[in-house]
């Protein structure tokens, strides 16, 4: 049966509807997105616009970072110690579109057009062009990619990919020599080493110096000629390091990086950590490195675009804004001084008779109520040639063994522990321990604890430690000590207390503190209790004297004194005299046992003639201590007795054998006297 007519024509209205509902819903819905695109289009151009050319130029443009000029090191008297000096260095910006056969073209040509030379690269950069070379030699040469510096057994290893890409680098560099280097073309390496100056920051488009301090005469040519030499430039804003002084002081101060250095390896990645790039030039060593961040300023940061032919364009954002300079306690006049002391003492008994194991010396000086370093001073000696090499921070990166002269703290322990009483008096004769003879140098008869550091009487001591762990002697007995780590772990702590087993704190890298023997017997503290056990460094022994100076009080040595604006008077930070522990106070009277038992070695001329006839009244202690067949001389001390103003300490490691031959104690005979006559020329004693 047929639909009637009506009921058609009612599904065909109704389907239109829908189809014309769902057309208007598209054509709304069409109209909206052309709105919101017009409203974004209008807010583009005329709010956002800035924003985006800003995002644009950040995506089509690098930030190039140059380091600022560096602030200056000063002596406590205004002397410049390392200064920074203005200079021009050729550098190179990557072009555009340049290939690897354009950049060693260029390389060539610098090397050839400015006549450089092996001298111009380090070491290291020779090596590393050594290898560049031979990533040029054809494939088939033994030599390519430096496969010639591998043993078989490596080469097997490479090849199976037992060693990777940086371990074989390392093998590969380490067996560069100066044959190899040499055997080749002279023209082929400079280029070489040119080239891997020039790729050194290729991947951050940072400027490559390519040559430091680059004469007037070249700054010119290379600016006539810029397009023989795509890419390169003069940075008229240059600078490089100089050190006044020389060799004076050198390795505390330390060192920074050239230009054409950048980050040194070891430290790169604590400098990029701190925002550095990798072609800052930085501390390397000494106080350079310890106060980098006050020295190093702030850099100049420009905007790198390029140009349609490839070239770079420099813009600067941000100029450098130099480092501040810093003012150190040391008196330079006062170092050479002391240098060129211990370089005589050195040089003329060095290896002589009797001291033929004498090859290196130290003298540390400080001002003891501020623990401002004065001077510090140190040489090795080479035993084939006698050259000798300056090792200043050796007073602070060395140990040498003490011997006698901590006595001192030892009668103060024994003291304050009330194992011995102020003025008692003990028979300094040989003592039978078990059926070992032990005594001191010479039998000194009856001494009280002040004699007994004058005449470094070892059997006072050894009484001491032996009452210190609960025994009393009685002679032909063993050594009835039951608690040793207790005992040992006691007399440490007590030493601790004068500075020594500990770090000082000097404000510099590297400081090294004690090697604490672990030899832990009822023996060992008989020989603790004279030096003869723990080693400590100079600074330690200087900072040990600077405690009995004061009457107790330990100040950290610095040399950092304060930090000053740039070519102003403005000070920016002062490094603050710290008082880091004192001696308890009711033990003040044992310890002026001790001031008078130093005061006593001099007096009655145990620490040697040339202290006694100085006229400000030095208080001092000498040590020796055996190691093997040879003896090491010390002495440590302060002046004026009755107000100090300097403490020092002195080590000549192995400087006499150990024999009935035995030489003179070298720091009281031929150092400390010549030194002091100098510092107290330079700072007279106030009447």
């Amino acid at each position: 049966m047929k639909r009637p007519y009506f009921k058609q024509k009612e599904q065909q209205d109704g389907t239109q509807r829908v189809v014309s509902n769902r057309i208007l819903v598209l054509a709304l819905v069409i109209v909206s997105m052309f709105l919101v695109m017009v409203v974004r289009l209008v807010d583009i151009q005329a709010f956002e616009h800035a924003a985006y050319l800003a995002k644009q130029d950040d995506y089509t443009s690098i930030k190039q970072y140059t380091t600022a000029p560096r602030g200056q090191i000063y002596d406590c008297k205004g002397r410049v110690l390392a200064k920074t000096v203005p200079c021009h260095n050729m550098v190179f910006i990557t072009p555009n579109n340049v290939d690897y056969e354009d950049l060693l073209i260029y390389a060539d040509r610098v090397g050839t057009v400015f006549e450089l030379k092996k001298e111009d690269f380090t070491q290291s950069e020779l090596k590393d062009a050594y290898l560049r070379y031979a990533s040029l030699l054809e494939t088939s040469d033994p030599a390519y990619n430096g496969m010639d510096l591998l043993t078989e057994e490596e080469k097997a290893q490479y090849q199976a990919g037992e060693i990777t890409s940086s371990k074989l680098r390392q093998i590969q560099l380490a067996a560069i020599n100066d044959e190899k280097i040499n055997s080749v073309e002279t023209r082929d390496l400079i280029q070489a080493a040119v080239y891997e100056r020039m790729a050194s920051n290729a991947s951050t488009g940072q400027a490559s110096v390519i040559i430091e301090d680059i004469g007037d005469e070249d700054s010119a040519y290379l600016i006539e000629h810029k397009l023989e030499f795509p890419g390169f430039d003069v940075d008229f804003n240059g600078w490089k390091r100089e050190y006044p002084y020389g060799q004076t002081l050198s390795d505390v101060i330390g060192s920074v990086t050239t230009s054409t250095e950048g980050l040194p390896e070891n430290l790169a990645e604590e400098y990029l950590a701190k925002g550095f790039q990798l072609n800052a030039q930085v501390g390397r060593s000494g106080l350079e490195y310890q106060y980098n961040d006050i020295l190093s300023g702030t850099s100049e940061i420009a905007k790198i675009t390029y140009e349609s032919n490839g070239l770079a364009r420099k813009e600067i954002i941000q100029p450098a804004v130099k480092g501040h300079d810093i003012h150190l306690s040391i008196d330079i006049d006062l170092q050479q001084d002391v240098d060129a002391v211990l370089k005589d003492v050195l040089t003329r008994l060095g290896g002589t008779e009797n001291r033929e194991n004498f090859y290196s010396l130290f003298t540390c000086l400080e001002n003891p109520n501020t623990g401002d370093v004065l001077a510090l001073s140190g040489y090795l000696m080479d035993p084939e040639t006698k050259q000798l090499s300056y090792y200043a921070s050796g007073n602070y990166t060395s140990l040498v063994n003490p011997g006698s002269c901590v006595k001192g703290v030892t009668v103060y322990m024994g003291l304050s522990e009330g194992v011995v009483t102020p003025g008692e008096v003990i028979n300094d004769e040989v003592l039978n321990i078990g059926g070992e003879l032990l005594g001191s140098f010479t039998n000194h008869g009856l001494v009280d604890d002040v004699s007994a550091l004058s005449v470094s009487s070892n059997v006072y001591m050894f009484n001491i430690a032996m009452r210190l762990g609960g025994y009393q002697y009685v002679s032909g007995q063993p050594l009835g000590i039951t608690d040793v780590s207790g005992t040992m772990n006691k007399m440490r702590q007590y030493y601790s207390m004068f500075g020594l087993g500990n770090e000082t704190g000097l404000d510099v890298p590297n400081e090294i503190n004690v090697y604490a023997a672990g030899n832990n017997t009822a023996g060992m503290i008989l020989n603790y209790s004279i030096g003869q056990l723990d080693t400590y460094t100079p600074v330690q022994l200087m900072q040990y004297a600077g405690v009995v100076a004061t009457g107790g009080k330990m100040y950290q040595p610095r040399f950092l004194q304060y930090v000053k604006e740039v070519n102003g008077d403005q000070i920016f930070d002062i490094n603050e005299v710290k008082l880091k522990q004192e001696l308890p106070s009711e033990n003040t009277e044992y310890l002026n046992r001790v001031q008078q038992g130093f005061r006593a070695c001099v007096a009655d001329k145990n620490c040697g003639d040339p202290l006694y006839a100085n006229e400000h009244e030095v208080s001092a202690k000498t040590g020796t201590a055996e190691v093997n067949e040879w003896t090491t001389a010390n002495l440590v001390g302060y002046a004026p007795a009755s107000k100090p103003t300097v403490s020092f300490a002195c080590s000549a490691p192995t400087s006499s054998v150990n024999n009935q031959a035995l030489s003179g104690n070298v720091c009281t005979t031929e150092v400390m006297g010549p030194v002091l006559d100098r510092y107290f020329e330079k700072y007279p004693e106030e009447k």
